[in-house]
């Protein structure tokens, strides 16, 4: 188990979740004191409200056309400052 800094989890937060991935297992301290272990997770200990699935994105709304400029929205909008 690696030892590493509150600060160090923050500023590599990505290298230390590859780790973490990979098997790696670490310890995190605040101050010099353990506060928290970051171990990997068991395919079975994590609860799984529902799939993520994708629909259309994007894509699928409908385009919505209007006959104000973006100009002007904005031009009203800060009038109101």
């Amino acid at each position: 188990m690696r030892i590493i800094t509150q600060r160090e989890l923050r500023n590599d937060n990505a290298a230390v979740m590859r780790d973490v991935e990979a098997g790696e297992s670490f310890l995190v301290t605040k101050h010099g004191k353990p506060v928290a272990r970051v171990v990997p997770a068991g395919v079975d200990e994590l609860p799984v409200a529902r799939e993520a699935t994708v629909r259309g994105g994007f894509q699928a709304l409908p385009r919505v056309r209007v006959d104000v400029s973006t100009a002007e929205v904005l031009d009203d909008l800060r009038g109101e400052r």
